[in-house]
């Protein structure tokens, strides 16, 4: 399926009115395939990115990332149902370019046998919904240490709705950089350039933690940060696979690339790390894999395995030397490094989604009468369109919550940790 025709069915899929949708067969092999999807993307949440998270951490900090991404996945659930979806996927009338309508809220008119596409719209609602719920949990990694459990949650759920809500209908929902032809097939602008910005300006706003960056703050449980990247790493499948929304040759693409992508992700961080510093590190070779993932994700359903391994290399080349650059040049305290591995790998891996793409570099093919730079063009518009939006819009919430509740614990709080003085628990016995 050429991506032209591809982009025309997703746009009668979200556009027909609903008897039409209802007209069509369901296919249980789609079906099936974005069921299993939907909860691979959660697996990607809860537990994968919590348990990486919080082994990156201190230990005096490991449940309160755990209780963030936990809390962030309950909340975006119920504003997804409340209208989040709605304004993203229903038809928007004159306003469609910019934002969705309000018939979907709630769901008032749901049953068994409502369709989106091929499949039931109960299943389209939370494959969506997962990736909403991730988005969010990635910012976490930038104030981790030091932001209120309050303003957490604010902040968080006031994204999601000003942010995240346009930008992915802008991209998904049949707006105006869908209308332009933008290419993002999971999410590389939508998901991990949006969360990825709004990270770096909450490292700027919030500051840096006490201690840095002259003290050492290694993380505290190699095995679990492992664990979790081995947990993304099968999740994202359902992530890059499950948007194909068929169980087809496509979605089997869509899978082989993003292997591909993680794994040269991760063995050029490797080498990096051993020329660079002598030993390759456990850290390096699992934070390349995240690299590799983030950076493969927008071109997953368009390009070749050829492609895909010139994706991987080049996201462990850039986003290896951004974290440095980020972190010791510019010394801002991104804790997990969301915005050198999520952004910059998002941003990579869109400009070059319009490059291989093209069917003369193994791609799927671009759209008829579109060239390389003509849809690189359009691939910048939409990294510079969300980047201004998500800065601009994080800067806003932020500094209006740190009037309003105040955004960050006092210094003695953040010395004796998040765990202990937000959630009267602790991760291990011996604290």
């Amino acid at each position: 399926m050429s991506f032209t025709t591809t982009k025309k069915l997703l746009a009668a899929m979200l556009l027909l009115p609903q008897a039409a949708l209802a007209e069509q067969q369901l296919n249980q092999a789609n079906t099936a395939w974005v069921l299993t999807s939907t909860a691979l993307v959660l697996f990607m949440t809860i537990p994968g990115l919590s348990l990486f998270y919080a082994g990156l951490v201190r230990s005096k900090n490991v449940l309160s990332v755990l209780m963030q991404c936990f809390a962030i996945t309950c909340m975006v659930s119920i504003l997804w149902l409340a209208g989040v979806y709605s304004f993203i996927f229903a038809d928007g009338g004159e306003l469609q370019q910019f934002i969705g309508g309000a018939s979907k809220v709630f769901l008032p008119d749901i049953s068994t046998t409502a369709l989106i596409g091929d499949i039931p719209e109960t299943v389209y609602f939370m494959f969506q919904m997962t990736f909403a719920i991730i988005t969010p949990a990635l910012i976490v990694g930038a104030f981790a240490e030091r932001m209120k459990f309050s303003a957490m949650l604010w902040f968080s759920g006031l994204w999601l709705i000003i942010v995240y809500l346009p930008v992915c209908h802008w991209i998904w929902g049949g707006g105006w950089l869908a209308k332009l032809g933008v290419m993002d097939f999971a999410g590389g602008i939508v998901i991990h350039i949006n969360a990825g910005v709004a990270a770096l300006v909450a490292a700027l706003v919030l500051g840096k933690r006490k201690g840095f960056p002259t003290t050492a703050m290694p993380p505290h449980n190699m095995t679990m940060v492992v664990t979790g990247a081995g947990m993304l790493w099968v999740g994202w499948f359902g992530f890059n696979a499950g948007s194909a929304l068929t169980a087809d040759g496509r979605a089997g693409m869509a899978m082989l690339v993003t292997h591909i992508g993680a794994a040269a992700g991760s063995l050029t961080w490797m080498f990096i790390e051993w020329k660079r510093f002598g030993k390759p590190s456990v850290l390096g070779i699992v934070t390349g894999m995240v690299a590799g993932l983030g950076t493969i994700t927008p071109a997953s359903g368009f390009v070749g395995p050829a492609g895909a391994l010139v994706i991987g290399v080049t996201a462990g080349f850039v986003c290896f030397y951004a974290t440095q650059y980020v972190k010791r040049t510019l010394k801002i305290d991104d804790s997990l490094d969301v915005f050198p591995v999520h952004g910059v790998g998002g941003i990579t891996g869109s400009l070059l989604t319009g490059v291989f793409a093209a069917s003369s570099f193994g791609g799927l093919g671009l759209a008829e009468g579109v060239t390389i730079i003509g849809q690189v063009g359009v691939q910048a518009l939409a990294i510079v369109a969300t980047a201004f939006w998500s800065a601009l819009f994080s800067f806003l919430i932020l500094k209006g919550l740190e009037k309003w509740i105040g955004l960050r614990v006092t210094p003695d709080e953040e010395v004796q940790g998040l765990d202990t003085v937000l959630h009267e628990e602790t991760g291990y016995l011996d604290l």
